[in-house]
């Protein structure tokens, strides 16, 4: 009998800025629950002319969105709130702004993304109530690269 495991033990996360620091917000005790990584758009259109004609065409691009739902109290979110202030209200520079990367491998599966040109869509939502909630920061990256 021939099977496979996949665990979200074996998935790392870290996120690199040069200005405020690497960190690895993996699965290593830091409060993630999960990551999703999106494309933003089609590689593909195809158009079809009134007599039938399709015409491919091959679209280059590789941008796309992250969104990492952490404990609100993790140490995850912590560094994603330091990032996100450091670059949007302590920078004066605008180059640092896409400045950050991240890289998500998995271990299970044998992907790896590597995230460049990456900054936060917005701050993230906040919810306040009796039971502690996650938050979820969603990410722009200007390219993600998957390899495998």
């Amino acid at each position: 009998m021939s099977y496979k495991t996949y665990s979200f033990a074996d998935v790392d996360i870290v996120m690199s800025h040069p200005s405020v620091g690497v960190k690895d917000i993996g699965f290593s005790g830091l409060g993630i629950g999960s990551i999703a990584i999106n494309m933003a758009n089609d590689r593909t259109v195809h158009d079809t002319a009134a007599d039938g004609t399709v015409m491919i065409s091959k679209i280059k691009t590789a941008s796309g969105t992250i969104a990492l739902v952490v404990q609100q109290l993790s140490d995850a979110h912590m560094w994603l709130q330091k990032w996100s202030n450091y670059i949007y209200l302590t920078s004066t520079n605008a180059n640092e702004w896409a400045q950050a990367t991240i890289t998500v491998t998995s271990r299970s599966t044998g992907e790896i993304f590597f995230c460049t040109g990456v900054s936060p869509q917005k701050s993230a939502d906040r919810t306040f109530q009796a039971q502690g909630q996650n938050i979820t920061w969603n990410i722009m990256a200007a390219d993600i690269t998957p390899f495998s």
